[in-house]
């Protein structure tokens, strides 16, 4: 084996045949983890940094744009469509916050799977197979929230800048803006997520269909006021437009529950006595049992 080959042998967490790890080994795994997903960042951020000018810019700016002309500021801008900027770096900073986000929901797949190959080793053989289908899933759940969030973006704006009245001009701030866009994308998506981890905890055992449909009423209670807080609009449309296909999801995760305990007890119900040791007695089932009828035939009946 030649001497690369051997220095990374030697920085690989040791394991052993149990999958057990000393808390050296985890840290070095936490950090060899945290490096990879920070180096994905690093470089779908400078691929969104590129894409700014080649058409993120614009699909951001948007909704704004798509308002009528006494809603926005014109200026000299290209459209009839601009955002003012008041300091010398606020242009700087604003595409370095666009790049960062965007280069944050490009590089979701990997990092949430070394998110979720960091957790696996303390799981079971069985709960280690759902990896890809929590990243892809919650990948798609964000998307999906995101996607909601800027559709619903032109119809919020249009309602909250309207209630300024007549003789108001609206002019708004790029940092302003852009901060308040990021803010909802990250909100609606963050929270489309929630109802994934009800899940997540339920395939491993922590979470009972039981205690979820018993909290039925409190979930979708908490559901509406946590979007009341988290939206940024904080207006009844908005709120309404994320706790909605919020409680569709916690319907549906306790729905995916119900069905993964049903599966789990048949499957404990056949292997009840393997868990048993050799020398240690099984139980018995002391119920009374019905005994066969006897059967009549001349072969049965007593000789005379």
């Amino acid at each position: 084996m030649s001497d690369a080959g051997q220095r990374l042998r030697r920085r690989r967490a040791p394991r052993d045949p149990q999958a057990t790890m000393t808390l050296v080994a985890h840290l070095t795994e936490l950090r060899n983890r945290i490096a990879l997903s920070l180096l994905a960042l690093l470089v779908a951020t400078a691929v969104s940094f590129w894409w700014y000018e080649h058409g993120l810019g614009e699909f951001i700016r948007a909704p704004y744009c798509n308002l009528p002309e006494d809603l926005r500021y014109g200026g000299d801008a290209a459209g009839g469509c601009g955002l003012l900027i008041t300091d010398v770096f606020g242009g700087v900073f604003i595409r370095l916050k666009v790049s960062f986000l965007a280069g944050a929901v490009l590089a979701s797949p990997f990092w949430l799977y070394q998110l979720w190959a960091f957790v696996t080793p303390g799981l079971k053989r069985n709960e280690k197979r759902y990896g890809i289908t929590f990243v892809a899933v919650s990948s798609l759940l964000f998307a999906g929230g995101a996607v909601l969030a800027y559709i619903s973006l032109s119809a919020g704006l249009r309602l909250l800048l309207s209630l300024a009245g007549d003789g108001v001009v609206v002019a708004l701030t790029a940092q302003d803006y852009i901060g308040f866009v990021l803010s909802l994308l990250v909100a609606f998506g963050v929270s489309f997520e929630v109802p994934l981890i009800a899940v997540a905890l339920n395939l491993v055992g922590a979470l009972s269909y039981q205690v979820l449909a018993k909290s039925r009423r409190w979930i979708f209670f908490l559901t509406i006021v946590f979007a009341a807080f988290v939206t940024p609009t904080q207006d009844p449309f908005t709120m309404l437009l994320m706790a909605g296909p919020m409680i569709l999801l916690f319907e549906i995760a306790i729905q995916i529950a119900r069905i993964v305990d049903k599966r789990r007890a048949k499957r404990d119900a056949l292997e009840h006595f393997h868990d048993l040791s050799d020398d240690e007695a099984s139980p018995i089932d002391a119920r009374p049992s019905s005994l066969d009828e006897p059967v009549d035939s001349p072969a049965a009946s007593p000789r005379a």
